[in-house]
């Protein structure tokens, strides 16, 4: 064989050992990535040069993911936190959901109140949520208009923010426990499905709105029936129907503008807490309400 043949062969030889090295590199990475829940791993997100951080779920061999929820602890507590209080892992697991639990800065969030240090502070958590959604959404492949978010209490408060300020962003939301700041405009780009859950007992956030004493300190909220029908005025409901099923009064709002719908649900007797069904119940109203 002529030697620049043979020296011609060796490298093309070399090159298919390093491609196929790369090759198998990359399925193995692929692989380990699949393999790897985002469950219980805490990740990070560079926002407005701060790094802030969140817990992910993945539900094991998901392929195409049903849609995302943002799931936003109250006021004290942690993503982690919020995650072992809602056991929403398990839901997502049903419903084949993404779900994120971000941490808001000093244990709170930027909610519209103005009470709570990232509120004093001028923090956009509303941009840091957003950022955070789209960086889930190309990374797991979530379509446009299957984007949720959920929250306890200041988390709650937090998530009507978002939806008052990004309704193009997310298509439904479920507040437990929260309403908004008596003077924080709420003016959606579009309308936006709305579950919002009270109890009549609730010793933080009053039922019948006023001043309310946080961890930050104290701020005036709108009365929770009188946010829902802010919400059906919003979205352009109709009057709602009324179901009840022992303490659990249900207001049903249905062909809203845009197929959106507003539930209220009001639990007599009910305080500062996270119902037992409201993980279920939230999944499942977010399942039906993308756009």
């Amino acid at each position: 064989m002529h030697p620049s043949t043979s020296a011609a062969s060796n490298r093309a030889v070399r090159l298919m050992a390093v491609v196929a090295m790369l090759l198998c590199f990359v399925t193995y990475s692929g692989a380990r990535a699949s393999a790897l829940p985002g469950g219980d791993l805490p990740r990070e997100l560079m926002f407005g040069g701060t790094p802030r951080t969140y817990q992910l779920h993945v539900p094991a061999g998901l392929d195409h993911p049903a849609g995302l929820v943002i799931n936003l602890h109250g006021a004290g507590m942690t993503g982690g936190d919020q995650a072992a209080a809602t056991n929403y892992d398990a839901v997502a697991d049903q419903h084949g959901f993404v779900v994120a639990y971000p941490d808001g800065i000093d244990f709170s969030w930027a909610d519209g109140r103005g009470a709570s240090v990232p509120d004093r502070q001028g923090v956009d958590d509303v941009g840091f949520l957003v950022a955070l959604i789209g960086q889930l959404s190309r990374d797991y492949g979530i379509a446009p208009g299957r984007v949720f978010a959920t929250g306890m209490s200041a988390g709650g408060f937090m998530a009507t923010r978002l939806a008052c300020e990004r309704a193009d962003v997310v298509s439904a939301v479920v507040p437990v426990a929260a309403t908004l700041g008596i003077a924080f405009p709420c003016g959606p780009s579009r309308p936006v499905s709305v579950m919002q859950l009270n109890g009549t007992a609730d010793p933080v956030v009053p039922f019948g709105g006023g001043t309310m004493l946080g961890r930050g300190g104290y701020s005036d909220i709108v009365a929770a029936p009188a946010m829902a029908e802010r919400w059906r005025a919003l979205d352009g409901c109709p009057p709602p129907v009324e179901d009840v099923l022992g303490a659990v009064h249900r207001f049903a709002a249905s062909g809203c503008a845009g197929g959106t719908e507003v539930v209220f649900v009001q639990i007599d007797g009910g305080g500062h807490t996270w119902p037992a069904d409201a993980s279920q119940a939230s999944a499942q109203f977010f399942a039906t309400h993308g756009r």
